[in-house]
């Protein structure tokens, strides 16, 4: 079973960039769909973003695309998202995610596994 952690969170002023990891350990992360998910306070946890096992496809929520980018390093096993442009609607507990199946998910149920999450706050 895949453990995922998360790092690279921060504060960060409106405009800025951010960079998140996702270390997988206990298996690749070429063997699963990752995805990326948000929960903001007060509201439900959401989807971001997501880069498919295989083909490497990608999709993202339409409130960040063009300004974040989901990527995969194979060779240290991790996933990141980079964020850019940053906007304080943007703040919000950031969890990546893993999946068995070939192809990208925006609900949080078709996800088997989870990091923890890491704190993203962009001020304005």
């Amino acid at each position: 079973q895949v453990q995922l952690v998360e790092s690279g969170g921060g504060s960060v002023q409106a405009g800025g960039s951010l960079r998140l990891s996702c270390a997988a350990s206990g298996g690749t992360v070429s063997s699963y769909t990752m995805g990326w998910f948000r929960q903001a306070p007060g509201k439900e946890r959401e989807f971001v973003a997501t880069l498919t096992r295989s083909a490497g496809s990608t999709d993202y929520t339409d409130s960040v695309k063009g300004r974040f980018t989901v990527s995969r390093d194979n060779a240290k096993n991790t996933v990141y998202l980079q964020m850019n442009s940053l906007k304080p609607e943007d703040t919000a507990v950031y969890y990546c995610a893993a999946r068995q199946g070939y192809q990208g998910r925006q609900a949080e149920y078709d996800y088997d596994y989870w990091g923890q999450g890491t704190q993203v706050t962009v001020s304005s």
